[in-house]
């Protein structure tokens, strides 16, 4: 039990910046604010909630660099996939953007954030990892088919076993207390797209975003999605794994 519970601790202090959205989203959703719209008193929250943790060194400089790149990434799949109706944002803010309101790329960025604090508390390690070549043009594969679904096939399948084939030796090690254990990294991408996909419902009956099916009133999110979750949790892994394999390597 005491394994257990140290994990539930690591778990717990990894999600802050997560759970720092949450906060915002049910605070902005319960409590009237006029001053603002909703969206960009959330965007001003996690700015300073940003600063804040890298002022504090709860956050480091290169997590921040990591953060800002997946904040990057997903405010493009944002910009798309919101033209493309698979979503939609229907409060007002001045910080819109092509109808997509800035504060949604910390939502990704928060991804990252959790995988950055777990990585360092944990101890973690990713061996054997895969040539530096095929991870990322497994993860860049994903990516772009995260666009061009929407006019060709949907390819995640293939992809799934094309991950199988490239990570199938690799095994996350994490080190609690006195011990280190391992698991496959395939079962650590379906973990986490799970409950990323149950933080989803969380989010989405908040407001964060709305989904076709939700605009009368909430539903449960697909389960579907935790296929598309569970891909995108690879892209974030993979810059995350180069940025600490980088800082190894500077360190010794």
């Amino acid at each position: 039990m005491k394994y257990f519970w140290r994990f539930t601790y690591v778990m717990a202090i990894s999600c802050i910046f997560p759970v720092i959205i949450f906060g915002a989203l049910a605070f902005s959703k319960i409590v009237p604010i006029s001053l603002l719209p909703r969206y960009d008193v959330i965007l001003i929250l996690c700015i300073i909630a940003q600063v804040v943790l890298v002022a504090t060194k709860v956050e480091t400089l290169n997590e921040l660099k990591v953060i800002c790149i997946f904040h990057i990434i997903g405010l493009a799949l944002e910009l798309y996939k919101t033209q493309m109706g698979s979503w939609a944002y229907p409060e007002d803010a001045y910080s819109k953007f092509y109808g997509v309101p800035l504060y949604s790329g910390f939502m990704y960025a928060s991804v990252a954030s959790f995988i950055c604090q777990s990585w360092r508390h944990l101890n973690m390690d990713m061996t054997p990892w895969p040539k530096h070549y095929a991870a990322f043009t497994v993860a860049a594969l994903i990516y772009v088919n995260f666009f061009t679904h929407h006019f060709f096939y949907d390819v995640r399948w293939l992809l799934m076993l094309l991950l199988c084939i490239v990570f199938y030796q690799t095994k996350v090690y994490f080190t609690l207390l006195d011990r280190v254990f391992n698991m496959p990294i395939i079962l650590s991408f379906i973990l986490v797209g799970f409950f990323i996909w149950l933080a989803e419902n969380i989010v989405t009956y908040f407001g964060a975003w709305q989904y076709p099916n939700q605009e009368v009133t909430w539903h449960l999110v697909s389960i579907g999605k935790i296929s598309s979750w569970f891909l995108l949790v690879i892209i974030s892994i993979v810059i995350v794994a180069q940025l600490k394999r980088r800082e190894n390597r500077s360190t010794t």
